[in-house]
């Protein structure tokens, strides 16, 4: 009978046990997110905020001359915002120029070329340099030719990216442009070419974008990208049969060491200060265009999320950290230099997700988090339903490209998709301009950012982030 007793007893603390260990979201926090939401859709606040950016500042090449210009901006725009705090913490990287680039098809049939070079590229000898093109239909066969075959020649791959929803080939024509150039490198190749990484077929405009050299050291070779159309005719050439010869002039390369920094923004939490929920977007882009939808928009949304919750008539419960990373583009070195500077303190980063993918509406939301906090997950999902945000609980969440790198510290991270059908048609090109901007899309952006961050700020319960918590999960998308 005591034996009995003791399990009644034990069966009865059970259920109370459990449902103290499931994070939760009180009702009033949700009818606030909700407000938040729909109040969100009615502000310009992001919208104003990347007009004034990409208009007085424009672009943002990382160690550029406006990357000071641009993070003296943010600090200054983000001090209008409400913010309790605003500061910056440094991040070095190798500072890389480009002065000029051109390109022509020499023989059989001279055409000049629209290409770009990519970033990281070395550039080549004054006057440039003219070699005959060997193609490759992917960068397997290029690992696998004979380093015969290839020394002295111009390697060429063509990749014909499609559009997606979720920008699904992206991932295999980022590789071509990362991996290609030191593969060609390493076998002897003078250059390196391939079809831009982008989905406008029809668009005389290239996409540049980081090779895999990360600095001067590196036994490095000029590499670019052909627009589409003329990719397409360098294949015509090469498909008469004759040699084809190129000549490239690029005067880029590698110009010693820069310090730049992330801008960082809180609202200060109410009760737990030490708690934080992270949201971000990474301010440096590439140099043709002026970085609107990558990722000035980015940063706009984040900002006009935090500058909403800021108006409420009190403080969230824990702090929101609002970070506009350093140098996303040439190897998310700010992303890395928070995630040491913070490492020790990833178990109090509750939850983070960055905007990094446009600015068209958010689709579909996947979280990498504890099993007990999977039903305040599906209460964030909820309220983000009537956006359009799809909830799908069988895939994880890295965060974004810079957030991630503290989601592979252990930080729990949500990875809300944006609509990635045209975003490849602008990115890395001189066409990264406002005007792709929809303001009613960028609005519905920062309703779903405000919502999220309100919400998780004001959880019963963690999210599970713990040193090495998510060592498992896969890379980011």
């Amino acid at each position: 009978m005591k034996l009995l007793s003791s399990l009644i007893v034990l069966s009865c603390l059970s259920t109370p046990l459990a449902a103290a260990e499931a994070t939760h979201i009180p009702d009033a926090a949700v009818r606030t997110a909700e407000q938040l939401r729909d109040r969100a859709l009615g502000d310009d606040t992001a919208y104003q905020f990347v007009t004034a950016l990409t208009t007085e500042i424009g672009p943002r090449l990382a160690s550029g001359d406006n990357d000071a210009k641009a993070r003296a901006w943010v600090i200054a725009k983000f001090k209008t915002f409400g913010f309790d705090k605003v500061y910056s913490e440094p991040a070095s990287y190798p500072k890389w120029v480009r002065r000029h680039e051109s390109g022509e098809i020499i023989s059989p049939y001279p055409q000049r070329l629209v290409l770009t070079a990519l970033g990281h590229s070395f550039g080549t000898p004054a006057g440039g340099l003219s070699a005959e093109v060997i193609r490759f239909d992917n960068l397997a066969a290029l690992k696998a030719a004979d380093p015969a075959l290839v020394k002295g020649k111009i390697v060429y791959i063509g990749f014909h990216m499609q559009p997606h929803r979720d920008g699904a080939d992206y991932s295999t024509a980022s590789s071509i442009r990362v991996d290609g150039p030191p593969a060609a490198a390493a076998k002897g190749a003078a250059a390196y070419l391939l079809r831009s990484a982008g989905t406008d077929a029809h668009e005389r405009i290239a996409h540049t974008g980081v090779t895999g050299f990360e600095n001067a050291t590196a036994h490095g070779i000029p590499a670019a990208a052909l627009s589409n159309p003329d990719a397409d005719q360098l294949e015509r050439e090469l498909a008469s049969g004759k040699p084809v010869t190129v000549k490239l002039d690029l005067d880029v390369g590698f110009d010693g060491e820069y310090t730049g920094a992330n801008v960082i923004g809180e609202l200060t939490g109410s009760k737990k200060p030490h708690e934080i929920v992270a949201m971000g977007g990474h301010l440096d882009s590439w140099d043709p265009g002026t970085g609107a939808i990558d990722d000035g928009a980015g940063v706009a949304i984040v900002a006009g999320a935090a500058h909403l919750i800021a108006q409420l008539p009190q403080r969230p419960e824990r702090t929101i950290r609002v970070i506009a990373f350093a140098n996303e583009e040439a190897g998310v070195y700010g992303a890395k230099a928070y995630a040491n500077a913070h490492a020790a303190d990833v178990a109090h980063h509750l939850l983070g997700s960055e905007s990094d993918f446009g600015a068209a509406p958010v689709w579909r939301m996947s979280a990498s988090v504890k099993p007990q906090a999977r039903a305040a997950i599906a209460q964030i999902a909820a309220v983000l339903k009537p956006l359009g945000v799809e909830y799908d609980e069988k895939r994880e969440g890295a965060g974004g490209p810079d957030l991630a790198e503290m989601h592979k510290k252990g930080m729990a991270a949500m990875t809300l998709l944006q609509d990635g059908t045209h975003y490849f048609d602008w990115h890395h090109t001189a066409n990264d301009t406002l005007d792709k901007i929809d303001p009613k899309e960028l609005a519905k952006n920062v309703a779903v950012y405000a919502a999220w961050t309100y919400m998780a700020a004001q959880a019963q319960g963690d999210f599970g982030s713990a040193p090495g918590a998510f060592a498992k999960d896969k890379s980011e998308e």
